[in-house]
């Protein structure tokens, strides 16, 4: 998921709110329990971390791994998908703990939404 400043204006203004990272990780399980069920249920071979290091430039967190919408009946015995969640990124364009909170939330939800087969341009006309 792409950065963006507290102000908005997609400038980083090295400003960085402190979260512990035991916090930042109950953080992500919170926002992981408030995906509804039953799409909970439906992912599948996917591991969610947390990298409390920056991470590559302009993401707050990375999907990688092959999409449910692209998975076919070959595609067993692979690696689980990767959701990484970069904590130092996040705190980095939030102004308070609060925002970090719910800048988690739609960052795990964005990343999910892209193993649920959905793009930036959908995830983005959601409002994620």
């Amino acid at each position: 998921m792409p950065r963006r400043s507290a102000a908005g204006d997609g400038v980083d203004t090295g400003c960085v709110v402190e979260v512990d990272p035991a916090r930042f990780e109950v953080m992500v399980s919170e926002a992981l329990d408030g995906i509804p069920v039953e799409l909970g249920e439906l992912m599948s071979n996917v591991a969610v971390t947390v990298q409390h290091e920056r991470g590559p430039a302009g993401l707050l967190g990375l999907y990688q791994g092959v999409p449910l919408t692209r998975r076919s009946s070959f595609y067993a015995g692979a690696l689980p998908d990767r959701i990484t969640i970069y904590r130092r990124a996040i705190c980095a364009v939030c102004d308070s703990e609060a925002e970090v909170v719910d800048q988690v939330r739609r960052t795990v939800i964005h990343e999910v939404g892209h193993h649920f087969g959905i793009g930036d341009a959908r995830l983005r006309e959601l409002g994620w």
